[in-house]
C-alpha cells in the first residue's frame, strides 16, 4: 500500500510541480504540501485527474503554531472511492494570509470553510457566505487558537427577569467556602470518634 502512495505522490509531484512544495508518505498516508495560491488549481486536478480522481472531501481542518512564521496550517482530507486511497494536503498560511475558497470544485467545503474560519479566524476568498457556524454572531475571538484564554471572554446565561440570554465578563473569584473541620478530607488535626487506636497500634 504504502508503495502504491509513494507512486502515486511522486505522479502528483511530477505534474504538479509548480504547486507542489512536498509530497511524502508519513504514517501509511499519502501527504502532499503546496502553496496558497495554488490550491484551487491542485484540488481540481486531484479530482479530475484519472491517475488521481479524489472526488470527495472528507473533511478541512486546522492547525495553529504560533512559534512559526506561518502560524497556521490549513488542512485538506480526500478520499478517492475508485482508487481506494486517501490525500492530506497542507497549506501553510500567515496570521493575515487570505486563502483561496475551493468551494466551486468541491461545495461540501461551504461548512467546512466556515467553521475554520470560526474557530482560528482564517478568511477564506470567493467564499459565497463566510460567517461564523459554530458560535453566536457576537463572539469574540477564535476558540482553537492557542491565545484564546481557557475561560472565554465571557460567559452566557439565561436571565430569567430580562427573558433573554445575557453575556456576562467571565468571574473567576471564588466564593466564600464554609470549611467542615469535622470532615476528615479537611485534614483536622484531631482524632474523631471512633478512629481511636491504642498506644501500642499507634506506634
Amino acid at each position: 500500500m504504502e508503495e502504491a502512495l509513494a507512486e502515486l505522490g511522486g505522479l502528483i509531484a511530477q505534474r504538479q510541480e509548480e504547486a507542489i512544495i512536498d509530497a511524502r508518505v508519513v504514517r501509511g498516508e499519502l501527504v502532499a504540501t503546496v502553496g496558497t495560491a495554488t490550491i484551487p488549481a491542485f484540488v481540481k486536478f486531484l479530482k479530475t485527474d484519472s491517475s488521481c480522481q479524489f472526488t470527495t472531501l472528507i473533511d478541512i481542518t486546522a492547525v495553529d503554531y504560533p512559534q512559526r512564521e506561518r502560524r497556521f496550517e490549513v488542512v485538506y482530507h480526500f478520499l478517492s472511492m475508485t482508487q481506494n486511497q486517501r490525500i492530506r494536503v497542507k497549506v501553510a498560511v500567515r496570521e493575515d494570509e487570505i486563502v483561496p475558497s475551493i468551494t466551486d470544485i468541491h461545495p461540501a467545503a461551504n461548512w467546512f470553510e466556515r467553521e475554520v474560519f470560526d474557530m482560528y479566524g482564517i478568511m477564506f476568498s470567493g467564499h459565497p457566505d463566510l460567517r461564523r457556524i459554530l458560535t453566536d454572531y457576537g463572539f469574540r475571538g477564535h476558540p482553537l487558537r492557542k491565545d484564546f484564554p481557557t475561560t472565554g471572554y465571557v460567559e452566557v446565561r439565561y436571565d430569567e427577569l430580562e427573558k433573554r440570554v445575557v453575556y456576562e465578563p467571565v468571574q473567576l473569584v471564588q466564593e466564600y467556602r464554609q470549611f467542615d473541620f469535622m470532615s476528615p478530607w479537611e485534614g483536622a488535626d484531631y482524632i474523631l470518634p471512633g478512629d481511636e487506636k491504642s498506644e501500642g497500634e499507634a506506634r
